[in-house]
């Protein structure tokens, strides 16, 4: 019955600290629109943004920043993302670890954006 992941939302306490970091450091792509909220394109996919001050309905009954746990998939071998974040000066707080996803096994790191969600960087390829 579902194929995929359209889109998710973080609650964040600033849009435009949280689009600078991830496209500073992961490459993803600021997409605003008139009455939308604010969305970081990568793939297929987008993250949208909410700011905790002027969140969209429908909303998360709680929204809150820094409550996100997610794993985002490289386009890129591992070591260019941590390269990234090294130069970025975001500290891994785990990995590069092997772990198993929805497409079987990968390695992956483990980092915190601005709001202190918790991102998983995997890259399939071996």
């Amino acid at each position: 019955m579902i194929a995929g992941i359209d889109h998710f939302v973080l609650t964040v306490r600033s849009v435009e600290d949280s689009c600078a970091f991830y496209q500073r450091v992961l490459g993803l792509k600021r997409l605003d629109e008139p009455e939308r909220p604010t969305a970081l394109l990568f793939g297929s996919q987008k993250i949208n943004l909410h700011e905790v001050s002027r969140t969209f309905e429908p909303k998360a009954k709680t929204p809150t920043p820094g409550s996100g746990d997610f794993c985002l998939v490289a386009a890129r071998p591992l070591a260019e993302i941590c390269a990234s974040l090294e130069a970025n000066g975001v500290a891994i707080e785990v990995g590069p670890v092997d772990r198993t996803g929805a497409r079987g096994t990968m390695m992956s790191v483990y980092f915190r954006d601005p709001d202190g969600n918790l991102v998983e960087v995997s890259d399939y390829r071996e």
